[in-house]
């Protein structure tokens, strides 16, 4: 049957997908520029559905902010302080080990573990959280440190970035997270992230990572001073990486939230624009096999509805996250394996519980 779209724009974008054919970069703005969005989300969604049916994924997992001290600052950022600022912490050993044992009656899967480059805290720190975490939770995966952190590290240690990979590997790490990489992009960068690692040097050290053999996850900040044109050259960069590694697992749109920032005069990212980049990725990312809606940053009932706009996945049960709420998120704080399975059937899909790395659990 023939879908006749309001966007002329779109009927060819459709006939490309259909096609199998690679869209350009032309077509990624012309997806975030159409002002019809019942029209992008069928196409994402005969995408999204020609990859995974009507299955709807999600992890239960528990996430570990280590510390909140961070030198780097970054503009954007409600959650770092700096040494001996009022709430500002680190996890010792034993703290950790506390946190792990207060749910290991439940049947958490994943150990999400990313904090801030605290120049209180050794290399020797980084290898004992590893280790710490997977003899309390040995059939746990542990997807760990962002690129940030990994660069951080390596300086750390005056280990060469390969070592530094190789021995958090050896310690523990299965996996990483995508955070970090905000927008690939020089200007965005020198203006709200300096101190942090550069684009060139993001996919660097996720070459590295991919090339010893761990998966990661890749993200996109959005919806604070970037331009459409620099999201999608971002998209396109992650697409030709993985061309090359093959070495992504998702990909995760994530919300600004400007709350507590020095960005607090932007507002919220608005449901269309949400669905958008959710759909954008779908379509964009053709070599990536998922796409999350990240309950967290958009909330719940927009995550249902981003099923439908290319999501396959909804992360997590994301027990005890502290990042994105720090900045005003209203979402829960967590959830449990039960409201997750809802949400996921009320919204028409079929929930599939699985592990860091997609296997049905």
């Amino acid at each position: 049957m023939k879908i006749s779209f309001l966007d002329e724009h779109l009927e060819r974008i459709y006939a490309k997908v259909k096609q199998g054919s690679r869209l350009s970069k032309e077509d990624g703005i012309c997806i975030y520029d159409t002002p019809d969005l019942l029209g992008l989300g069928h196409i994402a969604s005969y995408v999204r559905r020609s990859l995974h049916g009507n299955k709807a994924f999600y992890v239960y997992n528990q996430h570990l902010n280590y510390t909140n001290i961070c030198k780097n600052r970054c503009r954007f950022c409600a959650y770092a302080r700096d040494n001996g600022e009022k709430d500002s912490y680190v996890w010792s050993m034993d703290e950790i080990e506390k946190r792990l044992m207060e749910r290991i009656e439940e049947p958490v899967a994943e150990l999400h573990i990313v904090g801030g480059l605290n120049e209180d805290l050794t290399f020797d720190y980084f290898i004992d959280l590893l280790k710490t975490v997977k003899r309390v939770r040995p059939k746990a995966s542990i997807k760990a440190f962002t690129c940030v952190e990994i660069d951080y590290l390596s300086n750390l240690s005056g280990l060469s970035l390969e070592e530094t990979v190789r021995q958090l590997k050896e310690a523990g790490l299965e996996m990483m997270p995508g955070g970090g990489a905000e927008v690939l992009n020089t200007r965005v960068h020198d203006a709200l992230f300096p101190k942090k690692i550069g684009h060139a040097r993001w996919l660097e050290i996720v070459r590295t990572v991919h090339t010893a053999g761990i998966k990661t996850n890749a993200t996109l900040l959005y919806g604070h001073i970037e331009t459409i044109e620099e999201r999608v050259d971002h998209l396109i960069a992650l697409r030709e990486l993985q061309d090359e590694t093959h070495g992504f697992s998702a990909f995760i749109p994530l919300a600004f939230h400007s709350l507590n920032t020095e960005l607090s005069h932007i507002p919220s990212t608005t449901a269309m624009d949400d669905l958008k980049n959710v759909a954008a990725a779908r379509l964009m990312l053709d070599n990536f096999a998922h796409i999350k809606a990240y309950w967290v940053m958009i909330g719940e009932p927009l995550a249902q509805v981003a099923l439908s706009f290319g999501a396959d996945d909804l992360d997590g049960t994301i027990i005890e996250e502290r990042i994105t709420h720090t900045a005003g998120a209203t979402s829960a704080k967590g959830l449990t394996q039960d409201q997750m399975e809802a949400m996921i059937r009320s919204a028409g899909f079929d929930p599939v519980q699985r592990d860091s790395f997609y296997n049905p659990i």
